[in-house]
């Protein structure tokens, strides 16, 4: 891995240079390969329609007041945090999180 002089972000190969994709500095490549990982974006799928496979219990949605709802668990913070609950009402839909 290469760092810009100027900025201190990392280079990435373009032909036969280095270029910043911060400051737009140029450098000559040294070494005869370079290796650049790329991760791909995670894509979350989200249910539309499909709402009721999801588990149902009994609690209050703050918008219509009825007491129904699904609900999923989602990890939103650290790892050494609780999960996140995410309700949505059985009648208008709404959604809304419980920490």
């Amino acid at each position: 891995m290469e760092y810009c002089p100027k900025c201190k972000c990392l280079m990435f190969p373009k032909g036969d240079k280095l270029v910043c994709q911060m400051c737009g500095a140029e450098k000559k490549k040294s070494g005869s390969s370079i290796m650049v990982e790329k991760q791909k974006m995670k894509e979350t799928v989200v249910l539309e329609k499909k709402i009721d496979i999801l588990p149902k219990t009994r609690v209050e949605c703050p918008k219509c007041g009825h007491n129904e709802a699904f609900w999923i668990l989602r990890q939103t913070r650290a790892s050494d945090e609780p999960e996140t609950r995410i309700y949505t009402c059985v009648k208008c839909e709404h959604r809304w999180r419980a920490y």
